[in-house]
């Protein structure tokens, strides 16, 4: 039977364009609302294209991560894949979790998620690594063969988790880089680190994060939780996405809670400066933690709509409730709290266990835009599945960041050869 697509069911509805992201997938890109789709508008059909490109041609990646293609033969550059024409249908559903079967749940720890799994070659940065579920994280990677990068502020609790790690196994790859995310300036630096290393990066596990502090103003003037627990994981991803689009498939992952249900964000008009980042006299501790953590979800959603042409693909989970981790040492009464409750909760390993989940299974290869508790997908805040709503989250950060450090916030020298 033919694969190809007739013309009538080729035929794109007027503002609509047809491209190829990198691994030779068909898109579609509508104008008028600014969305991409994998399914053709009209048919629903998906497309790839097959085989080489034609003699004379070749295909390129820019700065920002879009494919184009240059024609030596007649000294000609286009977006279009010369491919295009000849499209034929592709019947492998990707990014669907539908069809995964659930191996585990509550109760399973990380060590059992990556069981006899060789991450050998792969590349991993864990901020927040040096304590409690960041440090599990960082520790199970390792112990895999993950090259891992332990981003924290405390360098002398990091150097000692680090040892903790390579005292288990000497052979274990472990890095160490300072990162405040109380400080733009230090996630800035880190990044440069990062990319003058020259390494690749396959995960970006964005763990870090503290519970109900006292209202602080950062060194950037913003309330301090918005910004450790938010807006400078939002910076290091968008200041390491070329270097994420080069390893690609690779995964953001963003490590929410259970807690983004319960906060003061109610509605879209909700999302701005002011109320994200609140004043001392509207500052509630816990429901900002709320916030910060529905926060997370929303760039994830808003990071993967950009990203998913590109196979970088970005989920959020709830790691567990209550888990003992430093997170409460802010207020004596939530160490009570946990305290009391930890022979009911999940162990730091289980607590581990989604995110390492959501890095490494192989069933989420091409999955993005979804939200994970118990090692397994669920639905989060119906504000969180607002694309709009998401996308505001997303352009609020970027003005914000852009506003605290200029118009050349995201650009860092990078001279590492593309690879395509």
């Amino acid at each position: 039977m033919d694969d190809h697509i007739s013309d009538s069911e080729d035929e794109l509805p007027s503002g609509w364009e047809e491209r190829v992201s990198i691994d030779g997938k068909v898109f579609y890109a509508c104008h008028t609302t600014q969305k991409t789709q994998w399914n053709h508008p009209i048919s629903g059909k998906r497309k790839k294209v097959t085989g080489d490109l034609p003699y004379g041609w070749e295909k390129k990646i820019g700065d920002s991560g879009y494919v184009y293609y240059v024609d030596h033969a007649n000294n000609k550059t286009t977006f279009t894949d010369p491919r295009l024409a000849f499209a034929v249908e592709d019947k492998e559903v990707t990014g669907d979790v539908s069809s995964i079967k659930q191996k585990f749940d509550c109760n399973s720890t990380a060590t059992q998620v990556l069981s006899r799994r060789d991450l050998t070659g792969q590349f991993a940065i864990v901020t927040g690594a040096n304590s409690g579920i960041g440090f599990e994280t960082a520790l199970t990677l390792a112990l895999a063969g993950c090259t891992v990068t332990m981003a924290c502020r405390n360098m002398v609790a990091a150097q000692s988790a680090a040892k903790k790690i390579t005292n288990k196994n000497p052979d274990a790859k472990v890095h160490v880089i300072e990162c405040d995310l109380a400080s733009l300036k230090s996630v800035r630096m880190f990044a440069k680190q990062y990319i003058d290393k020259h390494w690749p990066l396959h995960m970006l596990i964005l763990n870090a994060g503290i519970l109900t502090p006292p209202h602080t103003i950062t060194e950037d003037g913003l309330e301090l939780s918005y910004q450790v627990n938010y807006l400078s994981h939002h910076y290091l991803a968008r200041l390491l996405e070329r270097v994420l689009i080069r390893s690609a498939p690779s995964r953001i992952i963003n490590v929410s809670s259970e807690s983004h249900r319960h906060c003061s964000i109610k509605s879209i008009d909700d999302v701005t400066l002011e109320k994200l980042s609140p004043s001392k006299e509207n500052y509630w501790a816990l429901s900002q933690y709320g916030v910060t953590k529905l926060l997370n979800i929303a760039f994830s959603n808003a990071m993967n709509q950009r990203k998913v042409l590109h196979k970088v693909y970005s989920n959020s989970l709830h790691p567990g409730n209550l888990i003992s981790t430093s997170l409460p040492n802010s207020w004596w009464g939530y160490k009570l709290l946990f305290y009391l409750v930890k022979p009911f909760t999940k162990s730091l390993q289980q607590g581990a266990a989604t995110t390492v989940f959501v890095a490494t299974c192989k069933e989420l290869e091409d999955v993005g835009g979804m939200y994970f508790n118990n090692c397994w997908v669920c639905e989060p805040n119906k504000l969180a599945l607002s694309l709009e709503f998401c996308d505001k989250v997303f352009q609020l950060g970027e003005m914000t960041l852009m506003d605290k450090l200029g118009a050349d916030a995201f650009d860092i020298p990078d001279d590492t050869e593309p690879v395509f």
